[in-house]
């Protein structure tokens, strides 16, 4: 297959999961590997999600403007935002920074396998017995999170350093338990994703500039990864805030546990 294809297929892949509760780092993982491409250092895999989250600041760019503004006019919603948003980032990057060196010692088939698997039985049983039931509307109330919250949600963050967690469904497992409603609980994890994962990729291209060229194709599947991306994220948030606010996310839940059983019947 050529590599520009399946830097495409990656992009696309990257896009839809990202956030969807199903782990895109699994999923970009075990793809790489069938298709047999080079990501040295998971550079690829990470600075591709530059692409999704570019897809997350145009999404909610006239928000986002907003609460810059605010920020900047010390408005008093703006600033619980801001401070939300780094207390629940800082679990994850300080538990990223110490395991920077060991996470690709985990980015096998079987962790991810029995990652998406006991992920998925607690998306369901968390998702089965909500805090809050009812709320049908699309407009999440991230202005109503406590710092407690934050922080508890953060740590569900810093679990998906281990392959296959997912980053979107430890988030939302760990907003759904502590009692937010689903399209808040994916809201807030929408927004989380910004700055680790711009964090992540900057870390990335520091430590192993030279991998870039590298990867399988070099610097343009990067281009190619991330434009896919880009596209495919801007999407999938779309659909998925719509989907939140009149569906559960069992179906997320069925999905982890059978592409897990998959994985560990076929892919070594």
């Amino acid at each position: 297959m050529p590599i520009f294809l399946i830097a495409i297929i990656l992009g696309l892949l990257e896009g839809v999961t990202e956030f969807l509760p199903i782990s895109s780092t699994g999923h970009l993982l075990i793809a790489e590997r069938l298709t047999h491409f080079k990501d040295v250092q998971d550079v690829f895999t990470v600075i591709i999600q530059l692409g999704a989250i570019a897809a997350v600041v145009w999404f909610y760019r006239i928000d986002l403007l907003s609460k810059v503004c605010g920020l900047l006019a010390r408005d008093e919603a703006a600033l619980h935002f801001w401070k939300l948003l780094i207390i629940a980032t800082i679990p994850a990057g300080l538990i990223g920074l110490a395991l920077d060196k060991t996470l690709n010692k985990f980015g096998t088939p079987t962790v991810i396998a029995w990652s998406l698997i006991i992920g998925g039985v607690i998306l369901w049983v968390v998702d089965r017995h909500p805090v809050v039931r009812g709320r049908r509307t699309l407009e999440p109330q991230i202005e109503k999170l406590t710092f407690k919250q934050a922080v508890l949600v953060g740590l569900g963050q810093a679990v998906a350093v281990i392959p296959g967690v997912s980053r979107s469904g430890a988030t939302i497992v760990t907003g759904l338990s502590l009692g937010l409603d689903r399209p808040t609980a994916t809201a807030f994890s929408f927004y989380l994703g910004i700055p680790i994962l711009v964090l992540a990729s900057a870390l990335k291209l520091v430590k192993h500039p030279e991998a870039v060229s590298q990867i399988s194709g070099g610097a343009a599947t990067l281009i190619i990864g991330l434009i896919g991306a880009f596209i495919t994220a801007l999407l999938s948030i779309s659909w998925l805030l719509r989907y939140v606010s009149r569906h559960n996310f069992r179906p997320f839940a069925y999905y982890r546990i059978v592409l897990g059983i998959i994985i560990l019947l076929f892919v070594k």
